[in-house]
């Protein structure tokens, strides 16, 4: 049976709300009662003592900033652990720029035959040398106990107060260290990292949990602690474990920031490139005059074309930006936000063309159905239900081209492959649901 189309008709306006109000735009010195607010959408959130902001994240295209290219020097890694060491290294570079204060970082990999390269852009960053100094050096594993206050130096570099605990830097370091992996406790199940030493290692750190039993053994890198693990008995073999309540996926960070230590590799600055805010402003207006012009041709295309029809397809449109506009903007409360690139935005462009197609089919099986005598409703489900088909199979296979090139690309090509996809899925529902809505309502 046929769902009501009033029902669905009010959640269309209830999103459409939603979306206007997430999208509102900043207005200054709005003046009420002899006072003077700014008005928009993060300003009622304050007020409302919600505790998050609403943006739209911009990439380095956009907001300018600093590209580097890194080659790590792999020639005294063995060849089985290359991988794990890109990634350590990688790993390290993320903490590293996340605790200068980056917003929107990008830190990735490239392998290509025997050449191993790390590409990092970060946004609001021109100074290069800044950069060099923060990401240029080899991280640093080491190994703390805990020591009491009144046999700690205090004003010493190799001790470290950490909410009252007083912790010294023993002679265990990364070079100590062989590699790491995760496992599962025999006992609970639970995940937990698994550390192998080299001999010399094995014996420092038997001698240093003889003396901490019942204390914390503090692992620090670039003296950051990443691991306060409990010492429970002594060890006395090359091999350690970690227990504590680790999801896998924190297992699997764990594990990857000791291999950063223990698998230290140097890198080389092979090339950087300083882009200019301006370029990017410039760049932006130009897209979205591009964008907004490219909306209006086709509002007029398709109103000629289809009259009332095209009017409603408009209209679909116009909540169609507004919702994916929304989720841009909703993306970036999530560690996951949605990062707008040059190319992202031709991305977004590019899927309102593709949202109009469905609208076109959706059309034109329609007239068909009318040329052979239908009523405008039975025209209507039935315009639908056979357009559906093309529809669903156009979507899925620009959906599969989209992940492809996201699992595969770099840098810009995720952005636009990432924005692509977003958008196919809003079109559907846009064509499908809002389309059908409102000329079910219209006809009936």
């Amino acid at each position: 049976m046929r769902k009501n189309p009033r029902y669905l008709f009010w959640l269309i306006i209830g999103l459409t709300i939603l979306a206007v109000f997430i999208n509102l735009p900043k207005v200054s010195n709005v003046h009420f009662a002899n006072r003077t607010f700014n008005f928009d959408s993060n300003s009622i959130l304050a007020a409302l003592k919600i505790n998050k902001v609403l943006m739209f994240r911009e990439g380095l295209d956009l907001k300018g900033g600093t590209s580097l290219v890194l080659r790590a020097d792999m020639k005294n890694i063995a060849s089985d652990q290359r991988s794990n060491a890109l990634n350590s290294a990688k790993t390290v570079i993320e903490n590293r720029v996340n605790l200068f204060g980056v917003s929107e970082p990008l830190v990735q990999t490239s392998i290509a035959n025997s050449d191993y390269r790390i590409i990092v852009e970060i946004p609001g960053v021109t100074d290069v040398n800044q950069i060099r100094t923060l990401i240029g050096t080899t991280a640093q594993l080491t190994f703390w106990e805990e020591v009491a206050s009144s046999s700690a130096k205090i004003d010493s570099p190799d001790v470290i107060n950490v909410g009252g605990v007083y912790f010294k830097k023993t002679n265990l370091t990364g070079s100590d260290l062989k590699q790491t992996s995760v496992g599962f406790s025999q006992n609970t199940g639970k995940p937990e990292v698994e550390l192998l030493f080299t001999s010399e290692g094995a014996k420092k750190f038997a001698e240093i949990t003889k003396r901490n039993v019942g204390k914390i053994l503090a692992i620090a890198l670039d003296r950051n602690f990443i691991s306060t693990p409990k010492v429970n008995q002594e060890i006395t073999s090359d091999r350690a474990v970690i227990e504590g309540n680790f999801t896998s996926d924190e297992a699997n960070q764990l594990s990857t920031q000791l291999n950063a230590g223990a698998l230290p590799v140097p890198l080389v600055i092979l090339s950087s490139s300083i882009i200019e805010p301006t370029l990017g402003s410039s760049s932006l207006a130009k897209s979205l005059f591009a964008g907004v012009l490219g909306f209006i041709i086709i509002v007029i295309f398709m109103t000629i074309l289809y009259k009332k029809l095209g009017l409603i397809a408009s209209l679909a449109l116009t909540l169609y930006a507004l919702f994916v506009l929304a989720i841009f903007k909703l993306s970036s409360i999530t560690p996951y936000g949605i990062t707008l690139t040059l190319s992202g935005i031709a991305g977004f462009i590019l899927s309102i063309g593709m949202a109009v197609d469905a609208n076109i089919l959706i059309f034109e099986r329609m007239k068909e159905e009318l040329r052979q005598g239908k009523s405008h409703e039975t025209a209507i489900e039935l315009g639908f239900t056979r357009a559906w088909t093309s529809i669903r199979d156009s979507t899925i296979s620009t959906l599969i081209t989209s992940f492809v090139l996201y699992a595969f690309g770099t840098g810009m090509v995720k952005g636009f492959a990432l924005v692509l996809a977003i958008g196919v899925l809003v079109s559907m529902f846009s064509a499908i649901v809002v389309t059908r809505t409102f000329l079910r309502l219209i006809y009936k």
